[in-house]
């Protein structure tokens, strides 16, 4: 509990909500920025001598003094020139006919700021002199913003999405006095176990290629473009990646080196002191500012970043406000999006435009306004399934009960333990790396958006994709945070991969929408609710890997995130089990090995085994809402 929240009683919240929502949800306004705010452009010197090119757009309106809204970038300040203005500045436009003084900021090394990047700087909490990190960037910024823009009111404000959103994170750690309100939405927290390049040790590898093409290519000092992005010359990403070979044919065909940070990421196959130094959540410690941080809950780079951000916060600053919110978006869909529907799937209303109305505004013009009184919970999550936001002032909720869903024989799935007396009892499927189970039915060079809700039928029609299912609901279930996989699982090789994906599968006479443009039968559809991937290799220790000993069941243990997801009566649950994901997961050659340095005569094919004995009771555990 935080010693100065105001909570909002259920009752209230809801009628706040259901207000907003029948009276306000419309497509958001146009906003001429360039008839309320003035920009300039200022190279702010860091305390070790590189200056940093930031904008400044200021209110033109002086009748009263405004606080500042900060955002770090590595993605560009752009458009750049005083009199070349953003087509929209701010969180939102809310935000922006609010009026705030609104300062983007290219990070060091990036753009037209000085000095060298360095992928997710690691924090350094005894700096001394000179020496610099994000946060003392982030420190340095503010204190020359205090000093030398005229009508603020001496306090700052922080917001970012995804790198952004990472830079918010650091900005927070050994802040600024006068840092008073950040927001990390869809932040970084850990890029090898669970955000964007690297889920639970596995490397995704569109994510990482399509990116670092671009991002990373070298420059010679600030400029204003890094290039075109990479071509494909082909629209199917399946093929092109399939046929790319092994991981090292990257820098042989293509990069020839010449990429910093891919390079880096080829050379730290494992939990190393190049990943631990870039843990965010380990540095979270007495922090100042009010924090609220925002995730969605289809967001396939980042949403390890976000629960494991709030949760650090919460666990070692008792006495900060500290809150999450978690709604129904894609990567920074709050922001970019309406929020009404994702592929297939509505959501009820356009919940962006209400989370950016009666949550991001009211947060910040509390603390840096004085305005309004604050009545947001602990935390704001929306339940998909059933399309309804929700207050807690705990996430994930206290009152959430612990179950267990079993693999059973003929693919069923139930809440009852198995009792098949046979220890050895398993179903099997052989994983071939020369025909990987693809992430989507869809062509597309860039693993898109819309997978995570996609009907999965496509999959479960394959010889290498096992399938369990439960019996029609009779009753909605209701689970609320992390999936927990525990399978009892062998392999023929000496490692692989194991791809867990929870489904909600829709009646048969699920009316298709109308009108139908693309088609969709939405009977029995498969909608994708959850998945991740583990390297097995890692299932002991990121830091230790250790090879599988070939056909003996082993414990497989790891977490799929979490959910806040309603299987609606007549729904039924589905669990898929595979040991590809393709082209998102890299292939695993499925033997003990550096797969950085994999040759194509090193894959092979090899014969997984998934056992669902009473001695060995392959599950998931799940939190179920009574």
């Amino acid at each position: 509990m935080k010693h100065f929240r105001l909570f909002a009683q259920t009752a209230a919240f809801l009628v706040l909500l259901c207000g907003a929502l029948a009276g306000t949800l419309q497509a958001q306004e146009t906003f001429d920025v360039k008839a309320h705010y003035t920009k300039f452009e200022y190279p702010i010197p860091m305390r070790d001598g590189v200056k940093l090119f930031t904008s400044v757009y200021v209110p033109k309106d002086t009748s009263q003094k405004y606080p500042f809204m900060l955002s770090r970038t590595p993605y560009s300040v752009a458009p750049y020139g005083p009199n070349e203005y953003k087509d929209a500045i701010g969180p939102s436009t809310e935000m922006a006919k609010e009026g705030f003084i609104f300062v983007y900021q290219d990070v060091r090394g990036r753009y037209m700021s000085e000095g060298n990047f360095i992928f997710m700087t690691p924090h350094n909490p005894n700096k001394k002199g000179t020496e610099v990190d994000e946060s003392s960037d982030t420190y340095d910024t503010i204190e020359w913003l205090l000093k030398n823009i005229q009508n603020n009111n001496g306090r700052v404000g922080m917001w970012g999405i995804s790198f952004p959103g990472f830079y918010t994170a650091a900005g927070i750690m050994q802040a600024h006095p006068a840092l008073k309100a950040a927001s990390p939405q869809a932040p970084m927290a850990d890029t090898f176990i669970g955000d964007d390049f690297h889920h639970n040790g596995a490397f995704y590898l569109p994510d990482a290629f399509n990116f670092f093409s671009y991002f990373d290519a070298p420059r010679n000092g600030p400029t204003k473009d890094y290039g075109p992005r990479f071509d494909h010359k082909t629209p199917d990403g399946y093929r092109f990646f399939r046929d790319l070979g092994p991981l090292a044919n990257a820098n042989k065909n293509y990069f020839h080196e010449k990429l910093a940070t891919w390079n880096e990421l080829m050379t730290h196959g494992t939990y190393d002191d190049y990943w631990k130094a870039r843990n965010v959540p380990q540095h979270l410690k007495n922090i100042t500012p009010a924090v609220m941080t925002v995730g969605g809950w289809f967001d396939a780079e980042d949403l390890y970043g976000p629960l494991k951000i709030y949760a650090a916060i919460e666990k070692n600053n008792p006495k900060a406000f500290n809150m999450l919110v978690m709604g129904p978006w894609v990567h920074g869909g709050w922001a970019r999006t309406d929020g009404d529907a994702l592929g297939n799937v509505k959501f009820g209303a356009k919940q962006s435009f209400w989370y950016r109305k009666e949550v991001e505004l009211p947060f910040f013009n509390y603390f840096l306004k004085d305005k309004g009184t604050l009545s947001l919970p602990e935390a704001v999550i929306f339940e998909t399934g059933r399309n309804q936001w929700h207050k807690y002032e705990s996430w994930p909720p206290k009152n959430a009960q612990a179950k267990s869903l079993y693999l059973h024989p003929k693919g069923k799935l139930s809440f009852e333990p198995p009792t098949e007396a046979n220890p050895k009892a398993f179903d099997e499927y052989v994983s071939d790396p020369a025909k990987p189970v693809p992430v989507t039915a869809e062509t597309r060079v860039t693993t898109g958006r819309t997978f995570i809700v996609e009907d999965q039928r496509f999959a479960a029609n394959r010889p290498d994709v096992l399938v369990y299912e439960s019996d029609v609901l009779k009753e909605d279930m209701t689970l609320a945070g992390p999936i927990v996989p525990k399978l009892f699982a062998s392999t023929s090789g000496s490692d692989c991969d194991f791809i867990v994906k929870v489904i909600d599968v829709y009646p048969n006479d699920t009316p298709d929408p109308d009108p139908n443009p693309t088609g969709v039968r939405m009977g029995g559809f498969a909608q994708l609710v959850r998945a991740e991937v583990l390297r097995a290799k890692f299932r002991n220790s990121y830091e230790k890997p250790e090879p599988m000993t070939p056909n003996q069941p082993t414990k497989i243990e790891y977490e799929l995130r979490d959910v806040h997801h309603t299987f609606m009566k007549g729904h039924k649950i589905m669990v898929q089990v595979q040991s590809t994901w393709f082209p998102m997961v890299d292939r695993n050659p499925q033997k003990f090995m550096d797969i950085y340095k994999a040759t194509e005569a090193d894959y092979q094919k090899a014969t997984q085994r998934v056992y669902r004995s009473k001695a060995m009771p392959s599950q998931l555990q799940v939190l179920v809402m009574p």
